[in-house]
């Protein structure tokens, strides 16, 4: 949408109020005040709040952008990046502070940043451990103990996983994005780390459900994960090289399943995609995990188109609300692609809303209110992107005059049950995920 001459007059006037980013790390309190400072400085256009607090005590901070940063609107769908979960990887933590301030120097400058934040909340999380990045005294490109939070846990293994039981203790910072993730409604989001150069996509875990006997665990939404990484790794400045770090291991285009190349149990990634409804991708962005600080430069170059057409990305396939006959919003309402069910169905948030990511192309788009008949409508989903919106499609449910009760999904491994029914009876993974959908309805 279009922003009014006088908020972005208003705007541009307060660009000289935050003080020039240098390239160097910047520890907790330095980080704390450049996001106050930005703020403070931009107040219409942020919004800055902390989710949690680490073991250490330490803010959990996130800044929000976008032209309604204090809550969600209808329509507008919410991303997120987050970077310096294992404490050493540290470029990633630097990049999202420099992203920070191009898009709010730019807004009302440049047409597109301007309308990518008119029609998109952004969400960036700088440091989701603070303790284990204060704990590297001393940087190394391969390992730290800072890797770890404060009570020594590996914070991308800290998640419910929906293949195996993990039993490892939820540890504060992973609660609070756990919290996070329940309480807005994200559509797309990224995680940064270090240590290699490549784009890694869901799913991490898997069982011969997902196709593991072949070396890969494929979601039902494979297609839309590849493009996703494609997206950021042939945006950046050498990643879809897929040189890798060394000469033993190569990435084709930059970009991996995270299964193909190792299996990891209770991360981040593979959390959102099944129990929070968001797509993410990890993106390793440095060979050297914490490089020296005269690196961060060009780390911010090579990074800042990818970065920028990476949240474009949120932008694509379908959206809409489900409604009953007074046009009063139905949340846990299923609506997925049909074809392409997920293990815990997609539903919509309190507002009646529904976000699906799609490729361009023709889909059939499954709306069903538990208790009543699906509705079914054929949309042919065009390439969005460019114009800052997903298709619109609503749902009206005229014989629907209640809203059904919240519905939650299981922290059980979802997967690993799946597993089970299909050695078996052998059924296809689509009649197994509609037996799950219906238990979890009856549920």
């Amino acid at each position: 949408m279009r922003t009014g001459a006088g908020e972005a007059v208003g705007v541009l006037c307060l660009v000289s109020l935050v003080a020039a980013l240098d390239y160097k790390y910047h520890h907790s309190e330095e980080l704390e005040a450049y996001l106050k400072e930005v703020h403070a400085a931009y107040p219409a256009l942020t919004h800055l709040h902390s989710i949690g607090r680490s073991v250490e005590g330490r803010d959990l901070w996130v800044l929000v952008l976008g032209r309604f940063p204090t809550q969600h609107k209808i329509g507008i769908p919410e991303f997120k990046y987050v970077a310096n979960m294992h404490g050493d990887e540290t470029v990633g933590r630097e990049i999202l502070l420099h992203l920070i301030d191009h898009l709010v120097t730019n807004y009302g400058r440049d047409p597109v940043i301007t309308r990518l934040l008119n029609n998109t909340r952004i969400h960036i999380m700088p440091t989701m451990n603070p303790d284990g990045f204060e704990a590297t005294v001393v940087p190394d490109c391969y390992y730290s103990r800072g890797r770890y939070n404060k009570n020594g846990e590996d914070l991308n293994r800290n998640f419910p996983d929906a293949f195996e039981n993990n039993n490892n203790l939820i540890q504060p910072e992973t609660q609070a994005v756990i919290n996070w993730i329940k309480n807005e409604t994200f559509v797309l989001s990224a995680n940064l780390h270090g240590g290699a150069l490549v784009a890694s996509y869901t799913f991490d875990n898997g069982n011969s459900v997902t196709g593991t006997s072949n070396g890969y665990s494929r979601s039902p939404d494979d297609d839309v994960f590849i493009h996703l990484a494609k997206t950021y790794s042939f945006n950046h400045a050498s990643m879809y090289k897929g040189t890798g770090c060394d000469s033993k291991q190569t990435f084709p285009d930059g970009i991996t399943n995270g299964y193909s190349w190792y299996q990891l149990e209770g991360g981040m990634q593979d959390y959102n995609y099944v129990w929070g409804q968001c797509f993410e991708i990890t993106l390793e962005l440095s060979c050297c995990k914490y490089p020296p600080a005269e690196q961060l430069e060009k780390f911010w170059r090579d990074n800042k188109v990818a970065l920028v057409e990476y949240i474009k990305q949120v932008h694509l396939g379908v959206k809409g609300q489900v409604t009953d006959k007074n046009g009063n919003p139905i949340p846990n309402a299923i609506v997925e692609a049909k074809g392409r069910p997920h293990i815990c169905p997609y539903r919509t948030n309190e507002h009646g809303e529904y976000f699906l990511l799609l490729l361009p192309g023709k889909y059939v788009i499954n709306a069903t209110v538990p208790g009543f008949k699906s509705m079914l409508k054929t949309v042919d989903i065009p390439d969005n992107t460019a114009n800052f919106s997903a298709l619109k499609q609503d749902f009206s449910f005229p014989e629907v005059s209640v809203k059904p009760r919240p519905a939650s999904c299981p922290r059980t491994p979802l997967y690993q049950e799946l597993e089970r029914s299909s050695a078996a009876v052998k059924p296809t993974l689509h009649i197994l995920v509609l037996v799950i959908v219906t238990i979890s309805i009856l549920k």
